[in-house]
């Protein structure tokens, strides 16, 4: 059975060549401030080139491959004020857990609170694959391995916090059959602390399975609830403790039968031909919920365009009513991970693929006010140096700003974590020249003005002030206000203009264009 990361190579869901030449050419300081992008925080080919950094977006953490970790492919989670994932590959070359925390000035600080591959053989596990985290109340952090472990077809693992350091323990090590080989995605948990997830590969038909995890005397054991066709997506469990997820080629609901089993039944069939194209296909993004109940997922494929949907289900007492919400384009296209929903019913997720440099983006559905289609608005589009391959769902804080990570990009070429702010206001910058006419040798003071509807930006924030392909100077906004003053300008016209790098609260804008004319 091949590995989904060879899988994916496949499917061309990886452009890392394209990456990695980007990646050598930008680079963006590592600990850029959440709410202001100073200069002193922008790398200096930045200002040379009069490259800006994109509005919206900060990246909080640059993977380097060894000792932090590479190629993180899970969404995050958030806990006591950090955040907690994994990635598939690097640390001591088989993937890491891996803990972020704020420094108390408005950056983070990455660490590794665990190598895989650490014990002989790699008993401890190996390459989680799409393998987010969660909590137990004590603080205990619960996942999966995709490889390794006792029998060498991955483990379900704990680690506990013991002083600064934490402390792994293999629950569950998977046997191929009957119980299933090579776990994928993360965990969810019932209120009676049972464990459930899916596999890769193995089971009965060796294609996969869901299985359940229960403990009886410090003891997990493994019961296999389904045998399906697996894909990347991980399981989502509603109010009512039915299990959600999807195969190949549809979307399952999993219910108690009242006598210790479950009863599965398909929800949503994505086929060949009019499904296809109507919903979509590879529906490999984990299901998530709205507070009424609805289930929402993304297609990588399929849809009027072959680029992937997002689609709703709703329930009735008839079953579940399909609803494609969006269909992708080349404004984004090839949706891996999931999407979430924030409280006025807005979806918000990622493309590996399309927009403005063909390496993804994150999007924003809004909801019509009465009838009509979802509004698609693109929050950020990935560049190689912000990241690029975003393949774990996004999570959202209480002041709506969204976080993630992207296999490839970075400083690096080996991945990111990103924030990004869906609430950011357009900004407008206008530029004026005193002493215009100029004489040579004589100074000329430019001033940029920047306004939005939420007032001017943070002071301090940097303006660069260009010309003839790259920056002649920049200054920091003070109330809104940026003055730069030089006396070398050469003789002739010189077309100058001003760019707001923007920051998570404020987009990027630039300048009309002033033409400077200095006499001999």
């Amino acid at each position: 059975m091949q590995s989904p990361s060879a899988n994916r190579v496949q499917n061309s869901y990886l452009h890392s060549s394209k990456e990695r030449d980007r990646a050598t050419s930008t680079k963006v300081t590592a600990g850029i401030i959440r709410h202001a992008i100073t200069l002193a925080l922008l790398s200096a080919s930045l200002l040379i080139t009069g490259q800006a950094v994109q509005a919206q977006e900060i990246v909080l953490a640059n993977f380097g491959g060894s000792p932090d970790g590479a190629n993180p492919e899970s969404r995050l989670t958030s806990y006591g004020g950090n955040l907690y994932g994994t990635t598939h590959g690097g640390g001591l070359g088989s993937g890491t857990v891996f803990e972020l925390t704020p420094d108390g000035s408005g950056g983070w600080n990455e660490n590794v609170i665990y190598n895989f591959c650490s014990l002989s053989s790699c008993a401890d596990g190996a390459n989680p694959t799409y393998s987010y985290v969660i909590f137990d109340s004590s603080g205990n952090l619960y996942g999966t391995a995709y490889a390794g472990g006792a029998n060498g077809y991955g483990a379900v693992f704990e680690l506990s916090p013991s002083g600064d350091s934490w402390t792994e323990k293999v629950l569950y090590s998977f046997a191929n059959t009957p119980d299933g080989a090579n776990p994928v995605n993360g965990l969810i948990v019932d209120s009676s602390g049972n464990l459930y997830g899916t596999t890769w590969s193995g089971g009965k038909s060796g294609n996969g399975t869901v299985y359940e995890l229960t403990q009886s005397g410090g003891v997990w054991k493994d019961k296999v609830i389904s045998n399906i066709k697996s894909t990347y997506s991980g399981l989502t469990m509603n109010a009512h403790g039915n299990i959600f997820g999807t195969t190949y080629n549809s979307v399952f609901e999993m219910t108690p039968n009242g006598k210790g089993g479950w009863q599965g039944s398909t929800i949503l069939s994505f086929t060949s031909g009019t499904n296809a194209s109507k919903y979509g296909s590879n529906p490999n993004g984990t299901p998530a919920f709205d507070s009424a109940g609805n289930l929402y997922g993304t297609t990588y494929g399929g849809g009027t365009n072959g680029n992937g949907a997002v689609y709703e289900l709703t329930p009735g007492t008839t079953g579940w009513t399909p609803k494609v919400l969006y269909e992708f384009g080349t404004e984004g296209s090839h949706p891996l991970a999931g999407v979430l929903l924030d409280s006025a019913g807005n979806v918000y997720g990622t493309t590996t693929q399309g927009g403005k440099l063909g390496d993804g983006n994150v999007f924003e559905l809004v909801p019509p006010k009465s009838t009509g289609a979802y509004a698609h608005k693109v929050l950020f589009a990935f560049d190689g140096p912000h990241g690029n391959d975003p393949y774990g769902s996004m999570i959202m804080d209480s002041n709506g700003y969204l976080y993630g990570t992207t296999y490839l990009g970075g400083t690096n070429g080996v991945g990111s974590v990103f924030e990004v702010s869906p609430k950011a206001v357009a900004t407008t910058t206008h530029l004026t020249s005193s002493v215009n006419p100029s004489t040579q040798g004589e100074a000329v003071t430019f001033t940029a003005t920047v306004s939005s509807s939420n007032g001017p930006p943070p002071d301090g924030e940097m303006i660069a002030f260009e010309c003839c392909g790259g920056t002649i100077g920049s200054a920091p906004l003070m109330s809104g206000v940026a003055k730069f003053t030089t006396s070398t300008l050469p003789t002739g016209k010189t077309n100058i203009q001003a760019v707001y790098f923007g920051d998570l609260n404020f987009k990027t804008s630039t300048s009309n264009t002033v033409s400077q004319v200095v006499n001999p």
